[in-house]
């Protein structure tokens, strides 16, 4: 199987992006986007596990037989989330204390466990950690650019950073739960139009 990176990540940043087109993992997509730096966590935390369990899976794939490939699959992704969540609450303390249950919640991802059954059971090495990273990378896109537009409409500000003064309005909707689903419906109305139009 032949790579042509540019197809790849077109593919995982448009064509086949689990936010904006498959519509997966939208739990955390919804809960978690309230800022920019809460959607890059997550989407850099669910990277690194798909990426390890794309790795873990497809070597291992001849080994597991078909009756507990499921289950197997699980135990691989638990694996690598443990390590990415004691890490995370090492090094990142306030980030995980955000994210919170989320963290965990990364094994019943199907963004991570469909690549898992759909691509890495079925490929070699090299082409598993090239989808674990596309698919990875659009997915932390898909979710820091949605948790950007609802900071900067809701809190004014980017990363933390205010950019407005402390008396401008902004739209607090946007910070909140119901804002996710609006900000996160233009978004893929936006792609759709996009893509078609390329189409």
């Amino acid at each position: 199987m032949s790579l042509n990176l540019k197809n790849e990540l077109i593919r995982g940043f448009i064509k086949e992006n689990a936010v904006f087109v498959l519509l997966l993992g939208m739990c955390p997509t919804l809960a978690v986007t309230g800022s920019a730096i809460n959607g890059l966590g997550m989407g850099l935390a669910s990277t690194a596990v798909l990426l390890g369990s794309n790795v873990v899976i497809s070597l291992i794939k001849d080994l597991i037989p078909d009756k507990v490939r499921i289950p197997a699959f699980i135990v691989v992704i638990a694996s690598f989330v443990t390590v990415i969540d004691l890490v995370m609450n090492a090094y990142t303390p306030d980030l995980h204390e955000q994210l919170g249950i989320f963290i965990p919640l990364i094994v019943v991802n199907c963004v991570i466990l469909g690549r898992a059954e759909a691509f890495a059971s079925k490929n070699k090495l090299t082409a598993s950690i090239v989808d674990g990273l596309v698919m990875g990378l659009g997915f932390t896109f898909a979710l820091t650019l949605l948790g950007s537009i609802r900071e900067i409409l809701g809190a004014g500000s980017i990363f933390g950073a205010k950019f407005v003064s402390a008396d401008a309005s902004t739209i607090l909707l946007f910070i909140l739960p119901p804002g996710a689903f609006i900000a996160l419906g233009f978004l893929i109305a936006f792609v759709n139009k996009v893509t078609k139009k390329k189409a």
